[in-house]
């Protein structure tokens, strides 16, 4: 087997910039290699990484082993002093240029090539040509982060918050527009911290209305997470305004507790997130809201932990990402008073539960109503609010538009029939 294998684990973002790397490696002439992308949101996602090596080593044993993303930045002698499986560590900012897969295939080459990632000042857009379908397709638009979440560590694997120009963004989405793609999504870290480092007046808004402007063909627009309290008012009214950005959004809310939020250093409370939906889906009543959330942060009370829980009602939520608590080291939130590890997994259960029964309520309620897939295979898409979509196998290709009505459910997707 001589062939390149990218391994992908965590956010958009990293699916974004595996193909960047991909793009590179090829040109690059780099074969017989695994590149693995990590992430490092919590410890579990580490040890998945570590496990994927080891199982890469197994199954290739000739191939180069590559390391990168955020867990190999930020702790780049994990990967390259206790992990014998691994060839070459290299920095988030490493990964993205041409120069370092140059260098991949020699021997000689420094095994660690991870730079400061709190110098870096710009990011480039990457005009990459397609995914690995034709269905959606991925546009970084800003990188890094300028906050400091007691509970988070991706600030220190992505550096500061910085941001593509616009006029970059656009080329990037025509491109891939013209290569066939029906839909986009603008990704990064922080996204609506967009534009704070360009010069003028730039925010996600007015690049999102920019971006439906300039590319009339783009049939459909996404964003990826945002933090609801740093939303421009050109966004919002875009949102309620422009039919070809999708009404889904998807919400960094984490928690739904005052107390708890101030102790994770978050910029809202708990009535800014209410308040949000509620606006929002009086602006586009057919909005679905997704929503990350914390299970078990250091001195959540049980009380605290129903604040959260009624959260997914009192926002309407949807889409659940429910994610157990996991002390980062390095983090102010890993030094506070810990909730028992028991208890965490039950808040999470919860939480899940909840948010199964939010998606049930969901499904059922789509029933009789006529909508658009964006096909992703023979038989499966997702509708403008992201909702999964089976349909009995048709002609139409991966990333074709289809429309169809809605007969029932099977639990976990929208059962729907062309016509």
């Amino acid at each position: 087997m001589s062939d390149l294998e990218i391994i992908t684990f965590g956010c958009r973002l990293n699916a974004y910039e595996s193909e960047v790397m991909r793009e590179h490696a090829n040109a690059a002439g780099l074969s017989d290699a695994v590149i693995v992308n990590t992430c490092a949101v919590t410890n579990e996602a580490v040890r998945q990484a570590r496990q994927a090596i080891r199982r890469a080593r197994r199954d290739r044993p000739g191939a180069k082993i590559v390391v990168t993303g955020c867990a190999a930045q930020i702790d780049p002698d994990r990967f390259a002093g206790r992990m014998d499986e691994v060839d070459r560590v290299i920095g988030n900012q490493e990964k993205l240029e041409a120069k370092t897969y140059q260098g991949l295939g020699i021997g000689d080459t420094e095994k660690v090539a991870v730079n400061d990632i709190m110098s870096v000042t710009e990011t480039a857009g990457h005009l990459i040509e397609g995914f690995g379908n034709r269905a959606r397709a991925y546009v970084q638009i800003q990188n890094g982060c300028d906050h400091r979440c007691t509970f988070c560590i991706i600030p220190f694997g992505r550096g500061p918050s910085r941001s593509v120009p616009a006029g970059e963004v656009v080329a990037q989405v025509r491109r891939l527009v013209e290569n066939g793609y029906a839909e986009i999504v603008l990704t990064g870290v922080d996204i609506t911290a967009y534009g704070a480092d360009l010069p003028g007046a730039m925010t996600l808004g007015r690049l999102t209305r920019t971006v439906l402007k300039l590319v009339p063909e783009l049939p459909r627009l996404r964003l990826s997470s945002i933090d609801s309290v740093e939303a421009d008012a050109d966004l919002i009214a875009a949102i309620a305004e422009e039919e070809r950005l999708m009404p889904h959004l998807h919400l960094s809310l984490q928690a739904g507790d005052d107390l708890t939020l101030k102790r994770m250093k978050r910029r809202h409370a708990r009535a800014d997130s209410v308040s949000f939906c509620e606006a929002m889906r009086r602006a586009r009543p057919d909005i679905v809201f997704g929503a990350d959330i914390i299970a078990g942060f250091p001195t959540e009370t049980e009380a605290m932990f129903e604040n959260s829980l009624s959260l997914v009602d009192d926002c309407g939520l949807t889409f659940l990402h429910v994610f157990p608590f996991s002390a980062r080291e390095g983090t102010p939130a890993a030094r506070m008073p810990q909730v028992h590890g028991a208890v965490i997994s039950r808040r999470a259960g919860e939480l899940r539960a909840r948010g199964a029964a939010a998606l049930t309520a969901h499904l059922q309620n789509a029933k009789g109503r006529r909508i658009q897939v964006l096909m992703e295979n023979e038989s499966q898409g997702r509708s403008p609010d992201f909702t999964p979509v089976r349909l009995d196998p048709c002609s139409a290709a991966g990333g074709a538009l289809v429309d169809a009505v809605v007969s029932g459910n099977d639990g976990a997707a929208l059962l729907a029939e062309v016509r």
